[in-house]
């Protein structure tokens, strides 16, 4: 399936002519939670796809006559650690550009630093409408935007039966907070009323949510939590009577990948998820041989949407390097705004 990338970067403005050459290996950073708070499941499965994206460019001849290196860095989900990154991955590591991330909070925190230096980034599962809202020139995305995603949600949501009040649990994060916002606004334009529930990045603990959204007694639920905060929020909203083997239920895209989600809610007969990208059925070969490979290499059954867009990011920004023949950030900016990527997702 061809995709394009999605575009919102400034025009570019005397651009130099003068290609730099390329140092071997070319290095590309990559971003992800690897640690706590941040989601570590989510994390570890971009990791896992980034080095497979790096393995299957060097395999097919590299950048530019080079092999590239894909320089992890743990974001931990956190915006003053996503910031530290990015200065390590551009003035330590050397990187020409950076791919991956999957917090919010690690886009709108760490963009600004990577745009101030002249490097690209391709951000993989970011989905804050402001990450390339206001147009910075070296920021692009592969990510959707959260307002177009929670639309999804709502929308669908409006039109479960018999639904007149809902209840939202939200993280108080770039992603959550705008995300609640616009399910709220959404729902209320559809005469339902809602109510939300913030809690923390990082916390495991939900007994005392749980009670709250109980004594609501909604007749939907919409969890807007990533990562294991999603799982185990669930986990804990089942044992008390009030998750998605009770009451309609729309939980973390974890669920569509993982048995222990199911393990744990067997009779979770009312959760619905929203899928990014296409079910497996519908994969182009490039799809089909990652696929093939991740499962191989993780032992899971499936492969999440965010690790696709993980490995994405760094085959859009190979090819963009190879397009521009240059490592030059101008250079790799002009290709990215005219790139076509025959990707996975």
């Amino acid at each position: 399936m061809k995709k394009y990338l999605v575009v919102l970067a400034l025009g570019l403005m005397g651009i130099g002519t003068q290609a730099m050459a390329a140092e071997c290996p070319i290095k590309i950073g990559g971003l992800a939670p690897l640690s706590a708070p941040g989601s570590v499941t989510g994390g570890e499965a971009m990791r896992v796809a980034m080095l497979l994206a790096e393995r299957d460019i060097n395999a097919a001849g590299g950048v530019l006559g080079c092999e590239i290196d894909v320089v992890i860095a743990d974001t931990e989900g956190l915006p003053e650690k996503a910031r530290a990154m990015m200065e390590r991955l551009i003035t330590q590591d050397g990187v020409v550009a950076i791919g991956g991330g999957y917090h919010s909070s690690v886009g709108v925190a760490g963009k600004d630093v990577a745009n101030d230096r002249g490097i690209p980034v391709v951000f993989a599962e970011t989905w804050n409408d402001t990450i390339t809202g206001d147009k910075q020139k070296y920021i692009f995305r592969i990510a959707p935007l959260s307002s177009w995603a929670s639309g999804v949600i709502w929308k669908f949501g409006a039109q479960a039966p018999g639904v007149k009040k809902v209840v939202i649990v939200t993280e108080n994060t770039d992603y959550g907070i705008p995300a609640a916002a616009e399910v709220e606004k959404g729902m209320g334009s559809k005469g339902i009323s809602s109510v939300t529930f913030g809690v923390d990045i990082g916390t495991q603990d939900f007994a005392g949510i749980v009670e709250r959204v109980k004594a609501e007694n909604p007749d939907y639920v919409i969890v807007l939590l990533t990562g294991e905060a999603g799982y185990n929020y669930t986990q804990q909203a089942a044992d008390a009577g009030i998750g998605p083997q009770d009451i309609m239920f729309h939980a973390n895209q974890a669920g569509l990948e993982s048995k222990a989600w199911w393990e744990n809610v067997p009779d979770g007969n009312l959760a619905f998820m929203a899928r990014i990208g296409v079910p497996e059925t519908m994969y182009n070969e490039s799809a089909l041989k990652m696929a093939a490979d991740y499962k191989s290499q993780t032992g899971k059954d499936g492969v999440e949407s965010y690790a696709l867009e993980a490995y994405d990011s760094i085959g859009v920004i190979a090819q963009a390097i190879n397009e521009a023949g240059s490592t030059d950030g101008d250079a790799i900016v002009a290709a990215l705004e005219n790139i076509s990527h025959e990707g996975t997702l």
